[in-house]
């Protein structure tokens, strides 16, 4: 099982959404580094939701209910099923992401406007530590 992150701006789909609708088919991913990543998700990866704009925070996870596959429309596109798990009882900002050292070397920190990332076991555990605190 690999870990994620996947942002979206909230005006365009929130976890809120997820939350309402129980599924979603995650697409419109159009930068190849993120395709690239996109393109490696499989069954029963777990995926924070991060909110971009206003908000910038991780907001929520998510996983992955099936397999990436190629959009029809776009013969280089790739989207996935996904379904939310749960909310975090405190969003995580990026202003706190980027004050911790742990996630200095991140593709969230390094490369913002990546909207689909790899998380390593120590990073997914921090944010879940930082999560149970008020920010």
């Amino acid at each position: 099982m690999a870990l994620w992150l996947f942002k979206e701006e909230p005006d365009h789909y929130s976890f809120a959404d997820l939350e309402r609708e129980g599924t979603t088919l995650w697409d419109g991913v159009t930068n190849n580094l993120a395709r690239k990543n996109l393109r490696q998700v499989k069954r029963g990866d777990r995926i924070w939701f991060y909110h971009t704009g206003k908000e910038k925070a991780v907001v929520g996870e998510m996983k992955a209910t099936a397999n990436a596959e190629s959009a029809g429309d776009d013969p280089a596109g790739v989207v996935v099923k996904v379904k939310p798990i749960q909310r975090l009882p405190h969003p995580v900002t990026l202003e706190r992401i980027k004050k911790d050292p742990s996630f200095a070397g991140w593709d969230l920190v390094r490369l913002p406007r990546l909207s689909v990332m790899p998380v390593t076991q120590e990073q997914w555990q921090r944010i879940e530590e930082l999560a149970r605190e008020p920010g």
